[in-house]
């Protein structure tokens, strides 16, 4: 599972050390909504691991699947993640693939292992082997710098995402599962993406005749839906927002 982010590279690039690439596939789901930086990532580091890199996409951005199935993704229910991620890739692989004769590598490490684990479960009961090798030893370090050290050792520029604070390289910097602190990131560096966005949410909801946003306020001991126009507008007059909450991208650990 070839998601474009350092982690995915970092794992492809042990199992190819430990068992070549004959046999080896690297498959990237594509949203629709990437940074263009990825692109180039992408074939780079795959030209550095070997194997043969596919790419597929369902043609739908999030947001589109989001109108499709009348909901609007939020930290709990990703069906963006699930028809252009999960579901894409489960088609691939029942295609093309023999549970038998497969092991399916992600790039998780070890110190999100939680996220591992539900994403093994996940394809243990579609009847597929999963393995992270980023969470078996040798352990690398925490967090991802070594990771970005270990690309720049391979003479692979990093994804221009993490040079700007991102925490991955998914979705353009944008996704439903994120914290307030990742929007404000998303407000502070790309502008113009996060005013897309914000726009597309007003237009979700005057679709749907709901008041459904992707944030929650939770002042005042309630949590209640908040606009990407309504956070924007508290980073802009200087209200307290909370910079602590990043969420996370976690694509393949959805449920079945």
């Amino acid at each position: 599972m070839f998601s474009g982010g350092v982690g995915s590279w970092a794992a492809a690039r042990r199992v190819a050390d430990r068992y070549g690439t004959d046999k080896l596939t690297l498959l990237f789901a594509d949203t629709r909504i990437e940074d263009e930086d990825l692109y180039r990532f992408l074939d780079e580091a795959a030209a550095n691991v070997g194997g043969q890199l596919v790419k597929i996409a369902d043609g739908r951005t999030p947001w589109d699947v989001f109108r499709d199935v009348r909901f609007l993704g939020n930290t709990r229910v990703d069906p963006c993640s699930r028809v252009l991620k999960r579901e894409m890739c489960d088609a691939w692989l029942e295609e093309n693939c023999d549970p038998a004769r497969t092991t399916i590598y992600l790039g998780i490490s070890w110190d999100e292992e939680h996220r591992f684990v539900k994403a093994r479960e996940r394809m243990a009961a579609k009847g597929w082997r999963a393995r992270a090798p980023l969470c078996e030893p040798p352990l690398p370090p925490l967090g991802e710098g070594w990771a970005i050290r270990w690309l720049e050792q391979a003479g692979i520029e990093p994804p221009r995402l993490y040079r700007m604070g991102f925490p991955h390289n998914n979705c353009g910097g944008f996704c439903v599962k994120a914290g307030q602190a990742h929007f404000k990131l998303l407000l502070e560096q790309m502008p113009e993406r996060y005013a897309a966005h914000e726009a597309k949410e007003e237009e979700m909801r005057a679709y749907l005749g709901k008041d459904v946003a992707i944030l929650r306020d939770r002042r005042g001991g309630k949590t209640k839906p908040m606009t990407l126009r309504n956070f924007r507008k508290r980073v802009e007059t200087k209200v307290m927002v909370d910079e602590q909450e990043w969420g996370g991208c976690g694509c393949f650990a959805g449920s079945v």
